[in-house]
């Protein structure tokens, strides 16, 4: 909808800075897991305890947290696309001089200046991407989606193929990719606009002030410190080489990918964010006290390490979007203020877990991130209130998406409207002609609503298009129908979420207005973008109270004149 631009395109038709950004996404995506294969042979080879090896992910983890603080400092005083190169620059710097070291205290200090280059990379890379497609947002992010979902799963498989031969191995295959990802973001990703306004590197800070945002915040905090004592300690009690502990991670990251794109949209659907969010924790501490009980067991471990996967990539979805939802700050400064959160959980959780371990067993640590997942569940439900008022749009107190925001004149109350939704694609006049004859066949007022979406991927959102331009597209509208004496209202409905998400939203605005007839354009994304992002269409009809009428207009759109009108009404007749 108003994610669409241009022609239909299907999701991999983008032009060649989208797929450089892309290919880099997808190293940098197997940055999660590919350490995971080598942790015994880093030990080993090293004479490393495991709490000595855990100090990769916290140095990494910690850096990362602190940095994203400044990332939107940084970049919005030298540019999205400066940002990224920098980013990347960094990690290329410090994966080759991590695979060079010759003790595990210096792969912990590279591994540090990796954090600091990921940080940077991952608050830009989907605003990049989103910034440089030309197939349409929903394809770019469909695009991005995809290389999280390789990225994740390639990542412990390649890591378990390069350790077999080195532990060495996984960090100088990641320098020599992204060096290739850097030249190619350098050379084929275009000078992006720099934001109108210069971001604060304190405003994450100020952000979690907001009691929404700090409860989200804590609750992923506790998340990824369970999540992270997993991901760090897990790999010991499995007793297998580099290339089975590749496979299994990929079967690890195989599942997260896919319940992340495909499986956490549509359960949120069904029975909303926080009860699917609720049962996820539960089901992740249960996981958990699993492989806790079962550690001198490797069967056990891997069973439940693998599954551990459909719960994580449910809850990295709908933790994201719930923080979106409640924040009532800009995008970029509410995911500053959450990553830091969470990165924050994740890289104390090994320098804890290694402690207890020497200190009391193995087990310890794994009880302890049961225990965090289940303590997410009360904090979570201290912003049950705020969240479900977020969802259903109940209550003005703060400005919490989704949200209305009507353009020109304000509708006062009257008949019941005729509600036509409409895109920034090149047939919305003609489906804002369909409906103005509706309108006026059935003597209702026109109202013209445009879905402002925000896409969520993993922990990175972003919102799909600026405010002034889906303002500028619903008073274009307004304008041209005014100069031909039809009177009509606008507004952009602002949406968290798929298509499919949006849908649902536009269908509750409708029974708010008590709309007699909504009437939707027939969607110019393509069948795999749908069936990944969701189907407004379909979500809106299985959700509207009143009419939805799918407008079907000729290939060529007709702009709206005395004659065009009566041509319509003749065909109509």
């Amino acid at each position: 909808m108003s994610a669409a631009q241009g022609k239909a395109a299907g999701p991999f038709r983008q032009p060649k800075a989208v797929w450089a950004v892309a290919f880099a996404c997808v190293i940098s995506f197997m940055g999660i897991g590919l350490v995971d294969p080598i942790l015994p042979a880093l030990a080993q080879s090293l004479h490393a305890s495991p709490s000595q090896v855990s100090l990769l992910f916290s140095s990494y983890l910690i850096v990362t947290a602190v940095a994203m603080l400044f990332a939107g400092w940084v970049s919005s005083r030298i540019g999205a696309k400066r940002t990224l190169v920098l980013g990347l620059t960094i990690i290329v710097v410090f994966a080759a001089l991590a695979g060079s070291a010759g003790s595990v205290d210096g792969i912990v200090g590279f591994r540090a200046g990796w954090g600091l280059g990921n940080a940077l990379f991952i608050a830009t890379s989907l605003a990049v991407i989103v910034g440089s497609a030309s197939g349409g947002f929903g394809g770019a992010i469909i695009l991005y989606e995809t290389a999280l979902g390789l990225g994740i799963a390639v990542g412990p498989l390649l890591g378990g193929e390069l350790g077999a031969i080195s532990w060495r191995g996984p960090f100088f295959g990641v320098s020599v990719l992204m060096a290739v990802a850097l030249l190619a973001t350098l050379f084929l990703v275009p000078s992006l606009p720099r934001p109108t306004r210069r971001s604060s590197p304190i405003a994450p800070l100020r952000a979690l002030r907001h009691r929404g945002l700090l409860t989200m915040g804590i609750m992923a905090l506790l998340y990824n410190w369970g999540f992270f004592t997993m991901l760090g300690y897990a790999p010991y009690p499995m007793e297998l080489d580099a290339h089975r502990l590749g496979l299994v991670f990929t079967g690890w990251g195989l599942l997260v990918a896919a319940f992340s794109v495909f499986f956490a949209p549509r359960l949120q659907a069904r029975f909303g964010t926080a009860p699917v969010l609720y049962a996820n924790l539960i089901g992740l501490g249960a996981v958990m006290a699993v492989i806790a009980a079962g550690v001198d067991t490797p069967a056990v471990v891997i069973v439940a390490v693998i599954v551990s996967g459909a719960f994580i990539g449910v809850n990295n979805t709908l933790t994201t979007q719930a923080v979106m939802l409640v924040s009532p700050v800009e995008r970029p400064v509410a995911s500053s203020a959450y990553g830091f959160l969470r990165f924050i959980g994740g890289g104390l959780a090994p320098y804890v877990a290694g402690k207890l371990a020497d200190a009391a067993g193995l087990s310890v640590p794994f009880y302890l991130g049961a225990g965090t997942f289940l303590l997410a569940v009360p904090v979570l439900a201290r912003g049950h209130r705020l969240l479900r008022r977020a969802e259903q749009r109940i209550g003005d107190s703060e400005p919490v998406a989704p949200s209305l925001t009507p353009v020109g004149v304000r509708a006062v109350a009257g008949p019941p409207p005729v509600i036509v939704a409409v895109g920034a694609h090149e047939g919305a006049a003609a489906i804002v002609d369909a409906a103005a004859l509706l309108a006026e066949d059935s003597d209702s007022p026109l109202e013209v609503v445009h879905v402002r979406r925000t896409a969520v991927v993993e922990e990175q959102a972003v919102d799909t298009e600026t405010e002034e331009r889906a303002r500028a597209a619903v008073t274009a509208h307004l304008d041209r129908l005014a100069a031909h004496g039809i009177a009509a209202t606008g507004q952009i409905l602002t949406s968290v979420g798929d298509h499919a998400a949006a849908g649902r939203v536009l269908a509750r605005h409708a029974a708010d207005v008590r709309a007699r007839t909504v009437a939707i354009g027939r969607s110019p994304r393509g069948a795999v973008v749908q069936f990944a992002d969701g189907s407004l269409t379909t979500a809106l009809t299985h959700a509207a109270e009143c009419t939805v009428v799918l407008v079907a207009p000729d290939s060529t759109p007709r702009r709206l004149t005395t004659a065009s009108l009566a041509e319509l009404r003749d065909s109509a007749a």
